[in-house]
């Protein structure tokens, strides 16, 4: 029992192989090897494969330049500058420049009409409700309906007074000289996992660099005009000014820090992220109000301003990739299965028409071994007037003869050299009958041929045929009416021939010396094999081959039984068919 253990544990199992002697095959499989090592290695290059990747860590921060005049309603012309234009503070990684803007002038806490919105006017007081207010409203409603000019009348409300009356933004913008202003980026990033750190700033740009530089001409340059970031998102800066919007400044960062390709510089990129179009109608661009606050005779006033603008989010991304043999390793193990692709290619191939039949049908038979079921039993059956061999189920109540095949497959030839057809191999017959040339050739003496019953079964086609007990023995030579094959000349050569069967058996067994009893048993049961070998050629190795009831007796007569007693034909899985007297 130990040494059968450790048997079991020292056991190595691999898959079959099947190899196919052919130069069209074998230059396709190289060939398609070829192509997929290349795509395999032009894909590690292109994306790296080889390295180990880290994220980028960023900060970032901005610097916005420049000057307009502007001409303000009520206020004339003003120079507005970087702390004018830049609205409150900035939020991280963004900045915002304001370009159109709605000035409402000397506001005081007071009361006054509230501007009407959506259509809503008052009457008299009764419309108007006291200490009412909504989202929409400037102020608390007092309860009495005032005057908002010649033809309206609104409700009075607790506000700073006068209400913001303009909705529209000018048109065009009254920032608009902002598409010139400029932006200094500054952007530090780092990668933890090479603790290497660097900015959009590179050490060899000076101060004169900076004061310089251009993005038309330098993609490296870290100061931006605002005009020329609109115009490379896809927009215009005239149109965009009116109402605002969102714009990305992205900052990608591909960094490959192998000692000898060492590359890590910044990629700049612009596109608009609000949705221009489907927003035209509701809540278009983007805007925001805030106010100046100041003291007139004792009285806090203040001034509203409703900004309209641009808000640029700087967005970095990016990775940097250093050699690892680990990463190489994953990858190269990753990559292997893509040759699966040629061994599924050129099995579709084999098994189409595309190449050939008769060579697809032996690969597959000899690349795929199929076991039947334990609860089903193929039996494998061939008449003399078909050329092919049919795959029947076994039935407890039907006769073999009436049941329809599973499937129909092509006969094949056996290996053997002693199974071979009347045309072919006549001289190595007759060697073999020269070999027991004082042989009889009739059955050995003193023993009773098999008696045959008389009558003739009904599934019976060559009249040659007895009754079975059971119905899987149930078979004739032939599905139509016809001569038995037994009473042909060849069935008498390659089947009954006396000096054939012993060449056969001594062999199997040079050294056999039987007696009288066990050699005509064997030679009944040699018979049997021949016919096999004869009508079936190498029958499929899940299938057991039936011999007709007429050939079965044809062979008890030849060579019967000196007790009379036969075990007929009981088929299993786990033996192949003849294991008994009726079938070898």
């Amino acid at each position: 029992a130990p040494f059968m253990a450790c048997c079991g544990l020292c056991q190595y199992e691999t898959n079959k192989l099947v190899r196919i002697q052919s130069v069209r095959l074998g230059s396709l499989k190289w060939s398609l090897n070829a192509v997929i090592l290349l795509v395999i290695c032009l894909m590690m290059l292109w994306n790296r494969k080889y390295q180990q990747f880290d994220l980028v860590v960023s900060s970032v921060t901005t610097k916005v330049k420049g000057v307009a005049q502007i001409q303000l309603p009520g206020e004339g012309q003003l120079v507005w500058d970087s702390v004018d234009y830049s609205g409150p503070a900035q939020e991280k990684n963004s900045f915002f420049v304001m370009t159109n803007v709605i000035v409402t002038k000397g506001q005081t806490q007071g009361k006054c009409p509230e501007v009407p919105w959506n259509g809503r006017l008052c009457v008299s007081d009764k419309d108007c409700q006291k200490g009412a207010s909504t989202p929409q409203s400037n102020g608390v409603q007092t309860g009495s309906c005032v005057k908002f000019d010649l033809l309206k009348k609104t409700c009075e409300v607790s506000a700073w007074c006068p209400v913001e009356a303009t909705k529209a933004p000018p048109r065009p913008a009254l920032l608009a000289a902002a598409e010139n202003f400029t932006v200094l980026i500054k952007n530090n990033i780092r990668f933890p996992a090479f603790n290497f750190t660097r900015r959009n700033i590179l050490p060899w740009m000076n101060d004169s660099y900076l004061k310089s530089c251009q993005r038309k001409t330098d993609s490296l340059c870290p100061i931006f005009r605002l005009g020329d970031i609109v115009r490379e998102a896809g927009e215009s800066f005239t149109e965009m000014a009116v109402e605002g919007g969102v714009l990305a400044v992205q900052i990608k960062w591909d960094c490959n820090l192998d000692y000898v390709l060492q590359h890590c510089r910044p990629w700049y990129s612009f596109r608009r992220l609000d949705e221009k179009q489907s927003n035209k109608t509701l809540y278009p661009g983007l805007n925001f109000r805030f106010a100046k606050y100041n003291m007139v005779n004792g009285v806090e006033e203040r001034m509203l301003y409703k900004a309209f603008g641009i808000r640029f989010d700087v967005i970095v991304f990016g990775q940097a990739g250093k050699f690892s043999i680990i990463s190489l390793i994953i990858y190269i193990g990753s990559t292997l299965s893509y040759y699966a692709l040629t061994t599924v290619l050129l099995d579709w191939l084999i098994g189409t028409s595309c190449y050939s039949a008769e060579i697809g049908q032996n690969y597959s038979e000899k690349k795929v071994e199929s076991l039947p079921d334990k609860q089903e039993c193929i039996l494998c059956v061939s008449y003399v007037d078909e050329d092919d061999l049919r795959m029947v189920k076994k039935s407890k109540k039907k006769s073999l003869q009436d049941v329809k095949p599973a499937s129909v497959r092509p006969r094949k030839l056996s290996v053997s050299i002693f199974s071979f057809r009347q045309e072919e191999g006549g001289h190595l017959r007759a060697a073999l009958c020269l070999l027991q040339a004082g042989a009889d050739p009739r059955g050995p003496p003193g023993v009773k041929p098999a008696t045959r019953p008389a009558a003739r079964p009904a599934w019976c086609s060559c009249g040659c045929c007895a009754p079975c007990a059971r119905p899987h023995e149930e078979l004739c030579c032939r599905r139509t009416d016809g001569a038995c094959v037994a009473s042909s000349p060849v069935f008498e050569q390659l089947v009954l021939q006396r000096p054939l069967l012993e060449a056969v058996l001594l062999y199997e067994d040079p050294l056999s010396s039987p007696g009288q009893g066990t050699r005509t048993a064997a030679l009944r049961h040699c018979a049997y094999r021949q016919y096999i070998s004869w009508r079936f050629g190498a029958p499929p190795a899940e299938a057991h081959p039936v011999i007709p009831s007429c050939c079965v007796w044809r062979i008890r007569e030849e060579y019967p039984s000196p007790q009379g007693h036969y075990r007929g034909f009981t088929p299993s899985n786990a033996t192949r068919q003849g294991d008994d007297d009726g079938q070898l």
